[in-house]
C-alpha cells in the first residue's frame, strides 16, 4: 500500500523549511523575499 506523501514530524519540518534555515543561505533569502513580494501571509513554516 502506498503512503500519504504529506507525513512527518513538525521538528523535521521547522528543521528542513523553517524561518531561521530559510535565512542561513543565499538561496534561502531569496525565498524569502520572492514570497514577501508575493504578499504571502506565511512567509516560512
Amino acid at each position: 500500500m502506498t503512503r500519504r506523501t504529506l507525513e512527518g514530524t513538525s521538528r523535521k519540518r521547522k528543521r528542513v523549511s523553517g524561518f531561521r534555515v530559510r535565512m542561513r543561505s543565499h538561496t534561502g533569502r531569496r525565498v524569502i523575499s520572492s514570497r514577501r513580494k508575493r504578499g504571502r501571509s506565511r512567509l516560512a513554516v
